[in-house]
């Protein structure tokens, strides 16, 4: 054996140990689904046993309602609930593509946003808390009420990517 093919195999030695010692270190890690269990499993029981805290205008009352939904699968809200949510949303409407000349938007964005806290209604423990924001783009017809309408659209669009958002998060603390 030459010295060039001695190297050669002490290279790939290292590399199989090396590639041998990352697979051993990679078989700790856990990756599973986080409804796994599907909705009788553990993640969807406590997601049902959320209550959430009441709405101030519209735009928070949407966010509700759909995070209602999306945490109870459409069961309402629990009666006997393990965990509280506080929601606090609020949402801002801009002008964007702005005309000299006619003094107006010919399009806007509207912004959802959401600060949280999921506590134990028992203890009062803080289990996750944080804050989302929610985009949605929409355009300014001439007419008053299309522009109005257009408004409220937008919002109820981003009330419920914002509710998803939040759920999601929620969700993925419950599950650990």
């Amino acid at each position: 054996m030459s010295l060039s093919d001695e190297s050669g195999y002490r290279f790939r030695s290292l590399g199989l140990l090396a590639g041998a010692l990352l697979l051993a270190t990679l078989a700790g890690c856990q990756v599973r689904p986080l409804y796994s269990e599907g909705s009788t499993g553990a993640t969807a029981a406590s997601l049902a046993s959320i209550e959430i805290s009441d709405a101030d205008d519209r735009v928070e009352q949407e966010v509700r309602n759909a995070l209602i939904f999306l945490t109870s699968g459409g069961a309402g809200e629990p009666v006997n609930p393990q965990y509280h949510l506080a929601l606090n949303v609020a949402h801002r409407t801009m002008g964007v593509l702005y005309d000299q000349e006619r003094d107006r938007a010919g399009a806007g964005r509207i912004v959802v946003k959401a600060d949280y806290n999921l506590t134990k209604t028992a203890t009062g423990e803080t289990v996750k808390s944080g804050n989302r924001s929610a985009v949605a783009l929409v355009d300014f017809p001439d007419q008053e009420f299309a522009k109005i309408r257009a408004i409220r659209d937008g919002e109820n669009r981003a009330a419920r990517e914002l509710s998803e958002l939040i759920s999601a998060d929620i969700a993925a603390a419950l599950g650990r």
